[in-house]
């Protein structure tokens, strides 16, 4: 993973703080932390369209307010997006079906809770930042950015209700462990993003220290190799653009924690 390229690959206005992002042909659906929106960005026109999920949708809630979108993934033509569970108001799942443009919600904070009590996360480190959904297993990336430094992936079967949980301690960029804020399944690899930020809680933002992309085996859960990609930029998406025999290249989004809207999104190139 010494082998990469991290540049900026385009902007968009009219959408900020981005926390996941979902790449299909042209169009690139992204999430924002501070809003509770879907956007979906045409990139052959450069047209974003916003995607009201309920009928209060906006664009910049107060902070105790936020539903606090941290993690977008996709499942049988829908698109999945989690809450980060950091407080009451942040336990919702939405839904948006790609082909009938039908979008549920669910509440969703008897699982969270069920995931806190077996991992002994307290309420106020939950804090799920990346889901990957593989036939009936959820994996949920936990950033332990928290007082207990909890960083791993919860594993939930949604048939047998098992849960299993593993740890990892990332490597530090300025003396601060990098955390979990985003993950995605390429075929039998999960790469992953984490940043460094100088702060022990999941709810107030600290110095940004850098981000990290990693691989970790998809059967036996093993760290195989990390590698600091920024020193300056917190990224919370990644999603793939495209692989070949000898590299793959992903978009990367950063939450800036401002209400600024505009986001910048980032190409990275990794030799394989």
């Amino acid at each position: 993973m010494e082998n990469f390229q991290l540049s900026a690959h385009f902007q968009i206005s009219g959408i900020g703080a981005t926390s996941g992002l979902v790449l299909l042909e042209n169009s690139l659906f992204l999430i924002s932390d501070n809003s509770s929106f879907l956007y979906q960005y045409q990139t052959n026109t450069q047209e974003l369209h916003k995607i009201k999920l309920s009928e209060n949708s906006e664009e910049n809630t107060i902070k105790k307010e936020k539903l606090d979108f941290e993690s977008l993934t996709l499942s049988n033509n829908k698109l999945y997006i989690f809450g980060s569970g950091s407080t009451k108001k942040r336990e919702n799942r939405f839904t948006y079906n790609l082909e009938t443009q039908e979008i549920k919600q669910k509440d969703i904070s008897k699982l969270y809770q069920k995931l806190k009590d077996y991992s002994s996360i307290s309420d106020d480190d939950l804090n799920i930042e990346g889901t990957i959904i593989n036939n009936n297993n959820y994996y949920f990336f936990q950033r332990g950015n928290g007082a207990n430094c909890k960083n791993g992936i919860l594993i939930y079967n949604k048939e047998t209700e098992k849960i299993q949980f593993t740890t990892f301690h990332l490597p530090k960029i300025k003396n601060i462990e990098a955390t979990f804020t985003d993950a995605i399944l390429v075929e039998n690899k999960i790469y992953f993003l984490a940043s460094a930020e100088d702060t022990t809680s999941t709810y107030n933002d600290g110095e940004v220290m850098g981000s990290l992309i990693g691989c970790i085996d998809f059967e036996t859960l093993q760290l195989q190799e990390t590698q600091i990609i920024t020193e300056k930029i917190k990224f919370e998406g990644l999603t793939l653009l495209k692989k070949s025999e000898s590299e793959i290249e992903f978009l990367l989004c950063e939450d800036n924690d401002t209400e600024v809207l505009e986001t910048t999104i980032y190409k990275l190139k990794i030799g394989l």
